[in-house]
């Protein structure tokens, strides 16, 4: 068995991986707010 040495792991795709998703759920809450406060004002 390989001998484990902490900070060696390429970690690049999980860190593009994670950007990604923090990017997908940002806007997703943008677009949430926006259509609730369109609803908000036309249903006023």
């Amino acid at each position: 068995m390989a001998d484990h040495k902490h900070g060696e792991m390429d970690v690049t795709v999980q860190e593009k991986t994670f950007d990604g998703f923090i990017s997908m759920v940002t806007k997703a809450t943008v677009i949430i707010i926006v259509a609730l406060v369109l609803l908000a004002m036309i249903n006023g």
